[in-house]
């Protein structure tokens, strides 16, 4: 990984169409150069991820601010973030083309969708990680959401290879079932392949992605069934966190640990 200065890095909201352009970028490098998306020609074409609904979601940057001084592409990290009250004066949410979120309207308050989660791979580590955090909480709490969920993704659409994991999490991290999104009948993959009395823990973890046990550890459900998503070349499950976990102790376990880098590099 190449060595870069963390002092130079902030976070913040995209403020112009360039901010945006360059978070789709960062996303067509990562997702179809990096991960093996299939691009249609039109994304291939202008080697940027976009779709229609980065019109009207937010987009949270990490950004490398001597490279934007440098006119060079400055996005390392970003998320894409849609809250509900947006959403419904458009097409709705993102999701909604793999499962069922009617169920959600159960749930009370401002929601937020997270998606197009990605990191720099030069950039990858816990500085990042903890500024897209950092940025995730101020929006929670700026906005008053109360519920953030999306599609997260496990690499790969063999799902015997990831069958431990899938299961652990629909046998021991089901979303409640008033407000569970369920996948698509027609896209609708069983995750409990194996019994619970089946389930290797350590293998389970093992096989799961880094961001979606960074979520379990702040109580992250899983709604009901996975999506295979041939075009990204991933499996995908419906993660749901609620926030008072986020901007109460997550944040300040991130926080922590910044204060501990800081620590160390003033010693």
């Amino acid at each position: 990984m190449t060595q870069f200065n963390q002092s130079t890095l902030d976070v913040r909201l995209a403020k112009t169409e360039e901010d945006v352009r360059a978070a789709q970028r960062l996303r067509y490098q990562v997702f179809f150069e990096g991960m093996g998306a299939v691009p249609d020609k039109d994304v291939a074409d202008a080697k940027r991820d976009f779709d229609r609904f980065d019109d009207y979601c937010d987009h949270l940057l990490v950004i490398d601010v001597e490279k934007e001084k440098a006119g060079l592409d400055f996005v390392v990290g970003t998320y894409r973030l849609l809250r509900r009250s947006v959403a419904m004066l458009h097409e709705g949410f993102y999701s909604a083309d793999e499962f069922d979120l009617s169920h959600l309207q159960n749930f009370p308050g401002e929601i937020v969708e997270l998606g197009r989660s990605c990191v720099d791979p030069n950039y990858r580590g816990k500085a990042v990680m903890q500024l897209l955090w950092r940025g995730i909480a101020d929006y929670i709490t700026q906005n008053n959401i109360s519920l953030m969920f999306g599609c997260a993704s496990f690499p790969g659409t063999d799902t015997k290879a990831m069958a431990s994991a899938l299961s652990y999490l629909s046998h021991h991290h089901s979303a409640p079932s008033e407000w569970s999104p369920k996948a698509l009948d027609h896209r609708y993959v069983d995750m409990k392949l194996l019994k619970k009395k089946q389930i290797d823990s350590r293998q389970a973890l093992r096989e799961m992605p880094p961001l979606i046990k960074g979520y379990l550890r702040v109580g992250g459900v899983i709604g009901q069934g996975a999506v295979i998503d041939h075009q990204f070349n991933t499996t995908d499950v419906c993660l749901l966190v609620e926030t008072g976990n986020v901007t109460g102790r997550y944040q300040r376990h991130y926080l922590q640990d910044s204060a501990d880098i800081e620590n160390q590099a003033n010693t």
